[in-house]
Order: C-alpha cells, then structure tokens, then sequence
C-alpha cells in the first residue's frame, strides 16, 4: 500500500532521512524502532504529508504524495488515520468534540449521527461514557484510547502511531498493545507504528524495520529480527549499553 524510495530530508546540513527506503505492506502492521532522534518522526510526519522530503517518493497505492498538490494531498490525508505522539487532545474540547472533530470538518453528518459513531468508536477502544469528560480528567491510558478512537473515526484505509506506548507503565502499554492488535484485525486496516519500545514491537508486528543513520538497516518478520546478527540491531533489541550504539 504504501512505498517509500530513496526518501532523504536534511535539517541545518544534518542528514535526518539518507535515503529510506520501505514498503508497508497492505492491511499489515508494519513497526520502525530506532533510537531517539533517529528520524523516526520525521519519516511518519512525510508519509502523511506534513513534510516535504528534500528528495525521494512516497507512493500511496502508485500515487506519489510528493508530487501532489495541496488539495490532492488533503483528499488523500483523509485515507489515514493518526496517533500522535502524547494523543494530541483538544483540551478545551471534550472527548466527544475530539473524537468527532474529524467528521464535523470533513462530513455532512448532523450532530446527532456525529454523536453515534463517537459511542461506536469508544466502545471499540474500551471506553464508554466518558463523552462529556475532559482530557485533563483522564489517565494516560485512556487519552491514548481517545486519540485512537479519533484517529479510527473516519474508518481509514491507513493508521499512523507515534510512539503509541511512550509515558505509560508496562501494565498499561500491554493494554495498549492489545488494543491495536484488536482494532487493526477487527478493521483490517494497515497500520504503520514508530516506536523504540521493544515488547510492543515483539507483540504486534506482521514485519520490523529498523531506522538508523538515516536508512532502513534491516527489516524482516519478529522471528527473523530476533535472530539478525547486525551487531547494531543485536544491541538494540537487547538494550544493551555495550556495542556499537553509543549513549548521547
């Protein structure tokens, strides 16, 4: 569904992407892990367009993003969903108007139906009753059940996670696992998910692709990731301080 040639972005001279190439495959979960400060988000940021690569394509099924114009790209941002980093909520909205604030934008649909597909989305993540609360009345764990409750609302081809588990303790970030397993094969929805934690990785993913130095070093299935003998991925995977990655 989604393929990514020879992508390079440079920031103040600093090469960010040198070169990426990746192909997410089609109603899969594809996961990027790679040390902070990678690119990571940088890369997921040009998949949806709200970055321009200095160079390289991006190709939704055959059309290139990168070439396309404004109004194009936001015709084609509509097939994807997104989890930004953190939820991303309104704080002076409710969890309602968040997670509806996709459909009241971009449809015809009168408040009432709004407000039906909001109680069907929450109770897809796990929640219910929690419309009228506000961000600042929720936990960790349920502001990323609300984030992807908004980012699934428009039923997407294509979901987007940054760091879907980052700020959570082991217990919640296992829920938060579980649910993306749950809603990705009950909406058989392609999912791309940057992240650089590990068990998430291990626990949800169709193929691994690591990022580093600006490239995709290797990439494969759990199984095969386990057993790559790179001696970077080793140390990463591992989260070892001994190795080739240096601490900074």
């Amino acid at each position: 569904m989604i393929k990514i040639i020879d992508l390079k972005k440079s920031f103040q001279g600093r090469d960010v992407l040198d070169g990426v190439n990746l192909t997410i495959e089609k109603g899969k979960i594809t996961v990027i892990i790679g040390r902070s400060g990678e690119g990571k988000s940088v890369l997921i940021k040009h998949i949806i367009g709200l970055m321009k690569p200095d160079s390289g394509r991006i190709l939704i099924d055959g059309d290139d993003m990168t070439a396309l114009r404004e109004r194009e790209l936001n015709e084609v941002r509509k097939r994807f969903g997104m989890l930004f980093q953190g939820a991303a909520l309104f704080d002076s909205m409710t969890v309602a108007e968040n997670i509806g604030f996709p459909l009241v934008e971009h449809t015809n649909l009168d408040d009432e139906e709004v407000l039906k597909i909001v109680g069907e989305k929450l109770r897809r993540v796990g929640l219910e009753g929690v419309e009228s609360l506000m961000p600042a009345q929720l936990s960790g764990g349920m502001k990323k059940r609300v984030g992807l409750a908004r980012a699934i609302v428009m039923d997407p081809e294509i979901v987007l996670f940054d760091e879907p588990t980052s700020e959570l303790d082991p217990v919640m970030s296992d829920s938060i696992a579980d649910l993306v397993l749950e809603t990705q094969q009950a909406l058989h929805t392609t999912y791309a998910v940057i992240t650089h934690d590990i068990t998430l990785a291990y626990k949800i993913a169709d193929r691994i692709a690591m990022l580093h130095g600006g490239r995709i070093i290797e990439e494969g299935s759990v199984e095969e990731m386990k057993s790559n003998e790179n001696p970077i991925v080793r140390q990463f995977l591992e989260g070892r301080a001994q190795g080739p990655l240096k601490a900074y």
